[in-house]
């Protein structure tokens, strides 16, 4: 998530209650609203407050005058940072996402280079095409609705799992296992291959014309269903759907590159081999070395609402039709710190997500919850915890990161954390972000983490028989 973003991650919890409507006017409690009475009752109490009238009218000048987080700032947290770790991972080139909401894709594809960078010490590093593989994110991401409103298509308009296809059809969002899906599939390319375009950087314009579109072509599917038309019939028809979508991404992202010549270089810039000739899915095996990505790696989530070491599975939240939905592993954070740093200390990053819109300092590039005194500047309380947030849509997973280090502290247990960002090198610490270890329990949410480094207990409880959540639940919002 970029900071343009924050309104539209909130967008699908708003969409929820907006469709809820409906059912909770039919459902009315008399006298629930505001009365003259209830309103003079609460002007009574306001009327009434202790707090010091001046003060009052002081404090609302400064709130209609200023931004509430300069406001807020606690200055007794607002000191130097500390920015030494004990344990951290080579630094590497810092990404920029732009206006776009493809946070995950940048955090995935920032693990894979660093995990090449990790096999050969000796070369340049290699920062991959974000634009060639969030074509084919945007292309599968069409057809999986397309598929979906077919497979729903007997279901009345008005049903929940209709209404979530046509009300996102397409979007920039997603999870690791999105990454995991479609590099094997279509393979991955250098940046300097395929370089960002305008469209890529600034998805809004693009993404609401493809949606509309789909909306469009959905009604037309579910009416060939009702017209009994055969199946071939309405096959051909989606076909022929895909590739006007598929018109339009090579008109704002570029045609996907079949084909191109690649050297790979020395630290110094300079080639290290001959020119090849690749095809993006050579080239991918060529980056991963015989190592298979699908398979190779388990999700854990903290997620206080439900059941510790339980598996649980997002019906519907995956990338491509045939592709893998998102599923995870619930776990303490205790545990899900102990992973980190047994990866942290192999000297590999990793994908991680958080709720990067909460008691983060932008200026200082640092996410600490007592960053900011909220509840004494309005004269109130948040003492919702964790599990409340997320149950009420206050807080869930917004934003992926890429883990890179840790400070533990004499007794072994972490002081804080820090990530790369994907907001160019202007954002935070130079790119960085550096989390306190209380601000990690409580806004961190998913990581993703290679097997080998997983107990063989967590990993028979990842095996599971997992457990369906719906892809409306609060909490599995995809990362931007």
């Amino acid at each position: 998530m970029r900071k343009h973003f924050l309104a539209l991650v909130l967008l699908p919890a708003t969409l929820v209650f907006t469709i809820g409507c409906s059912q909770a006017l039919a459902q009315k409690t008399v006298g629930g609203g505001i009365s003259p009475v209830m309103l003079q009752k609460i002007q009574q109490v306001q009327n009434s407050s202790t707090i010091n009238k001046a003060m009052t009218t002081a404090l609302t000048n400064a709130l209609a005058a200023n931004p509430i987080d300069d406001l807020a700032t606690s200055r007794s947290n607002a000191g130097p940072i500390d920015t030494h770790f004990s344990i951290e991972t080579p630094k590497q080139s810092i990404t920029d996402q732009k206006s776009s909401g493809r946070c995950w894709m940048f955090s995935g594809l920032n693990v894979l280079r660093a995990d090449f960078a990790r096999q050969h010490e000796d070369s340049l590093a290699i920062v991959f095409s974000q634009d060639y593989l969030f074509f084919y994110d945007q292309l599968e991401k069409a057809n999986l609705m397309l598929q979906g409103v077919l497979d729903t298509a007997k279901e009345p308009m008005e049903s929940e799992r209709v209404r979530f296809f046509f009300q996102h059809p397409i979007g920039d969002g997603g999870t690791f296992c999105g990454v995991a899906d479609l590099a094997p599939k279509y393979g991955l390319v250098p940046a300097e291959i395929v370089p960002e375009t305008y469209s890529a950087e600034n998805t809004s314009k693009m993404r609401a014309l493809i949606t509309s579109k789909l909306r469009e072509y959905g009604l037309e599917l579910r009416r060939m269903v009702a017209d009994k038309k055969k199946n071939d019939a309405i096959m051909k028809r989606k076909t022929e759907m895909l590739a006007e979508v598929y018109r339009m991404l090579t008109l704002t992202l570029g045609e996907p590159v079949k084909e191109f010549s690649y050297a790979f270089r020395d630290k110094n810039g300079k080639t290290r081999t001959e020119p090849k000739r690749f095809t993006p899915q050579s080239f991918y095996a060529e980056i991963m070395g015989g190592r298979q990505l699908e398979g190779s790696f388990i999700m854990v989530m903290n997620d206080p609402r439900r059941e510790y070491h339980k598996t649980y599975e997002v019906e519907w939240d995956r990338h491509t039709y045939d592709g893998t939905n998102w599923k995870y592993l619930n776990l303490p954070m205790e545990d899900i710190e102990q992973l980190a740093i047994a990866v942290l200390k192999d000297g590999r990053k990793m994908y991680s997500s958080y709720d990067v819109g909460k008691q983060f300092d932008r200026k200082r590039g640092y996410a600490d919850t007592e960053n900011f005194d909220y509840a004494s500047l309005m004269g109130t309380s948040f003492p919702m915890n964790k599990a409340d947030r997320i149950a009420t849509f206050d807080s869930g997973s917004t934003h992926a990161m890429t883990l890179t280090a840790v400070d533990l502290g004499k007794d072994g247990q972490p002081i804080k954390w820090k990530v790369e960002n994907s907001w160019g090198t202007s954002s935070g610490l130079n790119g960085y972000l550096i989390m306190s270890a209380r601000w990690f329990r409580e806004y961190m949410f998913r990581l993703v983490v290679d097997k080998q480094y997983v107990p063989e207990k967590l990993l028979k409880e990842a095996e599971q028989k997992p457990i369906i959540v719906m892809p409306e639940d609060p909490l599995f919002q995809e990362d931007l």
